[in-house]
């Protein structure tokens, strides 16, 4: 449908998200052609809450890695009424305890549908080594729990080893309605990452699926070196499955990627903007002077803003 656009909107409950880090979240994102506006959410009253656990579960229906996560984490079902509301319940008690954790919403604003949900947390100040400790699956028991834990701690220990105790935005879940696919949705999910990064000036961080992640790779995000791989034991699958690590490091990164970033020591984006200054004006020298013909000298660069 010509002249779609998309409404993506931050829902969360109870008081504990600052105005001041939504105003900054947002302010980049005022600028596209998305509405940003805030609801008060009961699954009791409010049908976002089931509309968004619809669109939660439909999404994973048919796409292989997807279905395969849901049946290892409720293996006993999701498609009961009993269990969307308990899952929708569930998700609410949390968003009243996190101060970090954010659900978005993709409406497309002609109808009013609700066709996508991204699920994320901002951590502007890191975590503790407390925070960031492995919780498990509390809610399975015995084999079920051990081969949910198998599969999520090595995601886990992977996270740890990628950011540690370092602000970054992690994105748990982005999802589509499979009946809104082929609408460019997961184009606009990838650019919301990019003004949501921005934004924030904070790196975004997720595990993405083997049959999404090049559509994230076009639109500039990282893939690390680092691999997951589950086995096929594990998984109950043919073959074993790679989960692709991705990244998308914010503008005031100056340019560089992760890799580059963890090379240099994970130092702060304004160190790291000042050594591309640095090396890109000695390069410059250089060329300068092999075009004369004479002798390269070392350049110093100091910053002088910072933004």
């Amino acid at each position: 449908m010509a002249g779609l656009r998309f409404l993506l909107g931050a829902i969360f409950a109870g008081q504990t998200r600052s105005p001041l880090l939504l105003l900054k979240v947002f302010q980049d994102l005022l600028l596209l052609l998305y509405h940003v506006h805030l609801l008060s959410l009961a699954p009791e009253t409010d049908p976002d809450m089931w509309l968004l656990t619809m669109v939660y579960f439909a999404a994973f229906e048919g796409e292989k890695m997807g279905e395969i996560m849901v049946n290892i984490l409720f293996p006993d079902g999701t498609n009961t009424p009993e269990f969307r509301k308990a899952h929708a319940a569930g998700t609410l008690a949390w968003w009243n305890h996190s101060k970090v954790q954010y659900t978005f919403k993709c409406v497309d604003t002609e109808t009013n549908e609700i066709i996508g949900m991204a699920l994320g947390d901002i951590l502007i100040q890191g975590r503790t080594e407390e925070e960031r400790k492995f919780q498990g699956v509390g809610w399975l028991e015995g084999e079920n729990k051990e081969r949910a834990e198998a599969v999520l701690k090595p995601l886990h220990e992977a996270r740890e080893e990628i950011f540690a105790g370092r602000p970054h935005i992690y994105v748990h879940v982005i999802a589509v309605d499979p009946k809104h696919q082929g609408r460019k949705a997961g184009a606009l999910w990838c650019q919301w990452g990019i003004e949501l990064s921005n934004s924030t000036g904070l790196p975004l961080y997720f595990e993405a699926s083997p049959s999404t992640y090049k559509l994230y790779e076009k639109m500039g995000y990282e893939t690390l070196d680092r691999k997951i791989v589950h086995s096929a034991a594990l998984m109950r699958t043919e073959t074993d499955i790679e989960v692709p690590l991705m990244v998308k490091m914010p503008a005031a990164a100056g340019g560089a990627t992760y890799k580059q970033w963890a090379a240099a020591g994970f130092p702060a984006f304004s160190e790291l903007r000042k050594k591309a200054a640095e090396a890109a004006a000695l390069a410059a020298a250089a060329a300068a002077e092999t075009a004369k013909g004479g002798v390269v000298t070392a350049v110093e660069v100091k910053e002088v803003a910072t933004a």
